[in-house]
């Protein structure tokens, strides 16, 4: 079951990579104004140049992933230009194309975020996908749904909490969560017929982020949870340590 987990953590991560790197988008034809462009087997420079493209020739836009685009030329063939070559062609009416590059002052104006994580939960191994959504730059609201899985039992968390930043200008740093939620726990099988339990907890934690490059903030977060007896003759409540380490992209 943690090796499921540890998938579902991998398979989460290859879609928000795919969905923000790749920036799948049909642009208009543009012109060449630069001498040359040269042509790249794949989205980076270490990729071979294997075809020129010459000033005056029109070119299509096919998309674009991160500061590399896919074009075609007027004769069929497909290849990588960089961002660099591609800021210096024209609109069919001959003004200069600019392409939106995201910077740290776009991090810091962020409206959402859309993060997934992995850790541990009390012994148990844990995946959060989780979703933000920023009042202002110090304050957001966040609601995650968890799995942990561990030896004994498997649960459910379900999640929400504002988030403080007091320094969000930083390209590096801390941050606070307060939330609440519910917790499904799902005990496995024994001699004994297991009974599930279905319990609110509050959870207080620290953590710091770093936005890397791009629209990628990396995570780490340390939180103490409560778990709130519901037997009415225990009122031992119930507490657990959770970490977990992650990224999120931002829009």
């Amino acid at each position: 079951m943690k090796r499921t987990s540890i998938c579902i953590l991998f398979l989460l991560t290859l879609i928000m990579i795919r969905s923000v790197t790749a920036e799948e988008q049909s642009f208009q034809s543009v012109e060449v104004a630069d001498p040359f462009l040269e042509m790249h087997t794949g989205p980076g420079g270490g990729y071979p140049v294997f075809n020129i493209v010459e000033r005056g020739e029109m070119i299509k836009i096919i998309m674009r992933r991160t500061s590399w685009f896919k074009i075609i030329n007027k004769g069929g063939k497909q290849g990588w230009v960089s961002h660099g070559q591609m800021s210096l062609t024209l609109t069919p009416e001959g003004e200069r194309i600019e392409f939106k590059k995201t910077t740290q002052a776009e991090f810091v104006k962020r409206n959402w975020e859309l993060g997934v994580t992995g850790g541990e939960f009390g012994n148990a191994t844990a995946v959060t996908l989780s979703g933000a959504y920023l009042f202002n730059k110090a304050f957001s609201a966040e609601l995650g749904v968890s799995q942990a899985i561990g030896d004994v039992s498997s649960s459910w968390l379900f999640n929400v909490g504002l988030v403080m930043q007091p320094f969000p200008e930083l390209r590096v740093s801390p941050f606070i969560h307060f939330g609440t939620g519910i917790i499904d726990v799902s005990p496995k099988s024994t001699l004994i017929q297991p009974v599930d339990r279905n319990n609110q907890f509050a959870n207080i934690g620290i953590g710091i982020r770093a936005y890397l490059t791009k629209r990628f903030i990396v995570k780490l977060e340390y939180a103490d949870y409560i778990v709130f007896s519901a037997d009415i003759d225990n009122d031992t409540n119930e507490d657990v340590k959770e970490w977990k380490a992650g990224f999120s992209v931002f829009f």
